[in-house]
């Protein structure tokens, strides 16, 4: 059979539509291998791809979905039937997804006559077939699937198909997979909520105990062989229906017009029910379907841990933790399961958004105009950063970043999105920052943020922050030191890149900035000239234009920067050249020698005193208005740390080369000096300042040696 298609599909004398019929009446015949069913299939959509392209290009071109009538189309999406092979499906999917782009309005037409005939037909056969189909055509096609969907009576017919007492768990499954492929959608998802939910409740809420005795009084309908159970709905029935329901309460439908008309209702399942039922079944699987049903339980655990609750329940729940994390270990890369468990644990670790003043009056604009009250305004306390940080405490100690590490190797762009989200989250609480590293993290951010193309903004700033937030905490060397396998050089790019705002937001936010300044500067803190000068070569510009930034916070960090910069050639020779620019770096960093705030005071006071080692340095200070002054006024300061520094400068200026060094003994001397230092080292309490502060007195009053 094989060799007839390949060899009939292969010949060149053989029309576009001659071929498409030869491998659909493949298809159509029986007892056919796997393999060549899925290749016909492919050959199919090859053919439709390239039906496409040959329309769109000349529209006279005859098309070859003309040759596909209902009978054909029957057969493509006959094997989109959940009782066919899952790479089967797969394989459909994409032909029938290939279909309905050639064919146009002609093929959207075409499946809804396909589907309405199957529900019409109404045999459990044709239900499995219309629901799968609708299933999968949903993500395709989604206006038209829903408005399929939506057609009037179409979802009132669903109840009692669905509380028949005779089951048929295929018709169950089928049913359940379009529900909750058209829940992603809002319109359909309310829908939903209309005129499934008293039925999905009933399906959750079942006794597991119970048996279905009694046979349906509708003896009507058509028993097919082996397809009707009378036993209860099934454990995957169950789950599927749980996760239904998961979504639509986890994502609230607007309320409807008449939403306080009272009607009579099953008892509703809360979302915390239905993620202890979802969290039990992870927990002990002993059944038959366990794992189709494994993997409709952490979809449904994923839509539930929307809800700060059910967050709270599900992070406190170590043994459940441990499951995850093991099922996340166990999954293949790019899988739905392995999508969905690292959906989750976004979930449980992701911090609410800082907003602005602005942002918080816009927020509540929002919240009177849509809610009744005025309890919506408040920010839900059990997502607020106390409960979200012990959560990150939780999800780390069972034990996830080794997994993260791995799956970050193969995954996809987007799980690798998630990975990212996850460490991000995990960074913000300082005490984890360090055993990130030890596990891995740092080396994951660095491979992410450079697979990750760079249309994927959002994750590599993402990425790069977390990298610094780690970085601020930890000794570098630790990581980069010696002969290990991570160049340091490669961490400076990520942080560099968050220097610069995020375009695409509306307002900046200058964490990303502050803390990549942060660790910036503890690199620059290695002793190696390297990193000093790829920061300085590609950097300075924006660096300089932090220091004069209205955040206090910012403004420090970059003048601490500045200071591990300039002991370097590269960093001296900005402010030494004797240049106006120069000049002008020069007024700057003294300024913010006398700054408020004690740290920006303290940085700007240590770059000094490594940069007036160089003449020219002292000479600029010298010249500009109230530069000794300032150092003076340091040398006055509170703290020791500051009072050294400002007598190293001192030192320095006092014992420059001639005539620098008499400018400057006279120069500290009229600013009364002598007295100032003197103070100085009555007050200190550490041995090397005072040491400092007796030697520049010694040069004021004796003269250099």
């Amino acid at each position: 059979m094989a060799t007839t298609t390949v060899a009939a599909t292969s010949r060149p004398d053989l029309s576009r539509e001659d071929r498409t019929q030869l491998l659909i009446a493949e298809l159509m015949e029986g007892g056919r291998e796997d393999d060549q069913t899925c290749r016909d299939l492919d050959l199919v959509t090859s053919l439709l791809n390239e039906d496409f392209e040959l329309t769109k290009a000349n529209k006279d071109t005859p098309s070859i979905c003309g040759v596909i009538d209902a009978d054909c189309l029957d057969t493509i999406l006959g094997h989109m039937d959940m009782r066919q092979p899952e790479n089967v499906r797969a394989h459909a999917t994409l032909t029938a997804a290939a279909y309905l782009k050639a064919a146009g309005e002609e093929g959207h037409k075409a499946l809804s006559a396909f589907f309405f005939d199957r529900v019409r037909r109404g045999t459990y056969d044709d239900y499995i077939v219309a629901f799968c189909v609708a299933s999968l055509i949903f993500p395709i096609a989604p206006e038209l699937t829903s408005e399929l969907f939506l057609s009037p009576g179409f979802l009132a017919t669903l109840g009692p198909l669905m509380s028949r007492k005779w089951k048929s768990r295929k018709v169950e499954t089928a049913c359940l997979e379009m529900l909750n492929a058209a829940c992603t959608y809002p319109q359909c998802r309310e829908a939903v909520e209309k005129y499934c939910i008293d039925w999905l409740e009933e399906v959750v809420d079942q006794d597991p105990n119970e048996v279905t005795r009694a046979l349906d009084s509708d003896t009507s309908i058509s028993l097919e062989d082996g397809s009707v159970s009378m036993r209860r709905h099934s454990l995957r029935v169950q789950i599927m229906a749980g996760v239904v329901l998961a979504k639509i309460k986890a994502i609230p439908s607007k309320p409807s017009s008449n939403e306080d008309v009272p009607r009579i209702q099953t008892a509703s399942s809360s979302i915390e029910d239905l993620a202890g039922i979802f969290a039990l079944f992870q927990l002990d699987v002993e059944h038959d379907e366990s794992n189709k049903a494994k993997q409709h339980s952490i979809e449904g655990l994923a839509y539930a841990t929307l809800r700060s609750s059910v967050k709270e329940q599900v992070s406190q729940n170590g043994a459940l933790l441990k499951n995850l994390v093991q099922s996340l270990n166990d999954a293949p890369p790019k899988s739905p399961t392995t999508y969905g468990i690292l959906s989750i644990f976004v979930n449980l670790t992701r911090y609410q958004p800082n907003l602005t003043e602005e942002e918080e009056k816009i927020s509540q604009l929002k919240a009177y105009a849509n809610a009744k009250g005025k309890e919506s305004l408040e920010r839900d306390p059990l997502n607020d950063d106390t409960h979200v940080s012990a959560r990150c405490v939780r999800v780390f100690e069972a034990g996830i970043t080794p997994v993260l590490v791995t799956h970050s190797k193969n995954g996809s762009v987007a799980s690798l999105s998630l990975v990212i989200s996850i460490i991000h989250s995990l960074s913000v609480t300082p005490t984890l920052r360090g055993r990130l590293a030890q596990q891995g993290a740092v080396k994951l951010l660095l491979a992410a943020w450079s697979a990750l193309p760079e249309t994927e903004a959002l994750p590599r700033r993402t990425a790069a922050q977390a990298l610094a937030r780690i970085l601020i905490s930890i000794d570098p060397s630790l990581i980069f030191g010696g002969n290990r396998a991570i160049p340091v050089t490669s961490a400076v790019r990520p942080l560099l890149a968050i220097l610069s705002p995020d375009e695409s937001a509306d307002t900046r936010d200058l964490l990303p900035c502050f803390e990549s300044l942060m660790a910036l500067t503890n690199l620059a803190s290695l002793q190696n000239s390297e990193i000093q000068s790829i920061i300085i070569r590609t950097a300075w510009q924006q660096i300089e234009d932090l220091l004069l930034s209205s955040n206090r916070h910012v403004c420090k960090a970059a003048v601490e920067l500045i200071c591990n910069l300039v002991p370097y050639p590269e960093g001296m020779v900005l402010y030494a050249d004797g240049t106006p620019q120069a000049r002008q770096r020069l007024h700057i960093l003294v300024a913010l020698a006398d700054a408020e705030d004690p740290g920006t005071r303290s940085a700007a006071g240590g770059a000094l005193a490594g940069l007036t080692a160089h003449e020219n340095v002292v000479k600029a200070l010298l010249q500009r208005d109230r530069g000794i002054q300032i150092v003076l006024k340091m040398c006055a300061d509170e703290s020791d740390d500051l009072r050294h520094r400002a007598a190293v400068i001192l030192l320095n200026v006092v014992t420059a080369a001639e005539p620098v060094g008499k400018q400057g003994r006279d120069k500290v001397k009229a600013e009364g000096g002598v007295g100032v230092l003197t103070e100085a080292a009555k007050k200190s309490r550490r041995a090397e300042v005072v040491e400092v502060v007796l030697e520049v007195l010694k040069v004021l009053l004796d003269g250099p040696q």
